[in-house]
């Protein structure tokens, strides 16, 4: 019997238990009559998954996806009104981070990212040190992922969101002059969605409105459309990032047994979600909006648009709205953050992805602080010329932000 494992050392956190991680490995293989570490030494073979990473070699880049970690429920209370203040403390309601991303699981919280007491992110001024300063940045964008979403009555899910929204302006956006921020939204409810945009729009420190990549029915949908036509008025990008509401299983199988399955998966449901957009004719109606896939990876590009032009050319009469070929769509209108990058050891797949998709614009920089996605400050994954990481990294988020580029003049 052969047993063939593929390990993605990209996604281990690198600390104590690392040896744990490689002995539970090898029994593993022993079973199946393979042994490991017998051409490669285990710490060679970590070494290799950053191969080539590099530290960015230019200064006032713009990070588009930081987590920041709300501590607790309790750290909102004074940022709700009185109504869900009282129901929170008397229903005893704490701990809403999203099941997407539980903050005790090594890969979503780099061990010299960890603070000696609470969250990983929890804390501003340690983000500040780690991120703004450490990466030499001109602006971060928060995407504050505390599951909001998950509320089934739609009026705690707009408490909670303002409250989240206000708890980021006053401990974050007002702590130090880079950060930025996304408006966290109560998404299956559009008119208060919008209620939430239409108050925070004037504060040109929100670059963009968060929605989640899974949700009740696919995005396109005119349920959505709404939400839609407040971020153009707005000026305002989505950001659709990885993680769901779980109104259903977050596989197209079903409910996975195991965290490591949901997380692997999380391409799978952006897949849908931009063939959702693009086929209901969200651009057709909304020439002008972006969407930027944060944490979506984007190495499953070449192939899935592959898929999408040639079956659009053998079905258009289905769509008709839909007036150019998908790949042009996805050129023009989307956008994806660098982290999670899973490219070949290699060094070349970056190069090749790029070149695959047809454009360089549609990379933007990201740490996905405090998640473990390079070592050090090597951020930079191989195989990008120079002209490509000045774009990456700057021009991009400039272009894709119309707000970073009137604060950045």
């Amino acid at each position: 019997m052969h047993l063939v494992i593929i390990v993605d050392m990209a996604r281990i956190s690198f600390h104590s238990s690392h040896n744990k991680h490689m002995s539970a490995y090898r029994a593993i293989a022993k079973g199946a009559g393979r042994s490991v570490g017998k051409h490669m030494d285990d710490q060679v073979l970590l070494d290799r998954a950053f191969d080539g990473f590099t530290e960015l070699p230019v200064k006032g880049a713009v990070d588009c996806d930081v987590h920041p970690a709300v501590p607790g429920t309790g750290a909102l209370l004074k940022y709700m009104d009185d109504h869900w203040r009282e129901q929170i403390v008397e229903r005893g309601i704490d701990g809403l981070d999203a099941m997407s991303f539980p903050p005790g699981i090594g890969a979503l919280g780099r061990e010299d990212w960890r603070l000696p007491a609470g969250k990983p992110g929890s804390d501003p001024d340690r983000t500040i040190k780690d991120v703004l300063d450490g990466f030499d940045l001109s602006f971060a964008i928060l995407n504050c992922l505390y599951h909001v979403q998950g509320a089934y009555d739609e009026n705690m899910s707009i408490g909670l969101a303002r409250a989240v929204n206000n708890w980021v302006k006053a401990e974050w956006l007002d702590r130090d002059p880079r950060f930025r921020a996304s408006i966290v939204i109560p998404t299956e409810s559009p008119e208060l969605a919008v209620d939430e945009i239409d108050r925070l729009a004037s504060d040109k420190r929100f670059v963009q409105i968060m929605m989640l990549a899974g949700g009740e029915i696919p995005m396109g949908r005119r349920f959505h459309w709404p939400i839609f036509r407040a971020a153009e008025k707005h000026g305002l990008p989505i950001t659709v990032h990885a993680g769901t509401n779980y109104r259903h299983a977050p596989t197209s199988i079903g409910w996975p047994s195991f965290f490591v399955e949901e997380y692997v998966g999380h391409p799978h449901m952006f897949q849908m979600q931009l063939l959702s957009l693009i086929t209901e004719g969200v651009f057709t109606k909304f020439p002008n909006l972006k969407f930027v896939f944060a944490e979506s990876g984007f190495t499953w590009l070449p192939p899935s648009i592959w898929r999408a032009n040639k079956t659009w050319k053998a079905m258009r009469v289905e769509t008709p709205w839909v007036d150019r070929p998908p790949a042009e769509i996805v050129r023009s209108n989307f956008r994806f953050t660098l982290q999670p990058s899973d490219i070949a050891l290699d060094g070349t797949g970056l190069a090749k992805t790029i070149e695959h998709i047809g454009s360089d614009d549609v990379i933007l920089f990201s740490t996905d602080y405090p998640h473990a996605h390079f070592e050090g400050k090597r951020a930079l994954p191989p195989g990008l010329s120079d002209s490509q990481i000045r774009k990456i990294c700057i021009d991009n988020p400039l272009a894709t932000y119309p707000r970073l580029k009137e604060a950045s003049r």
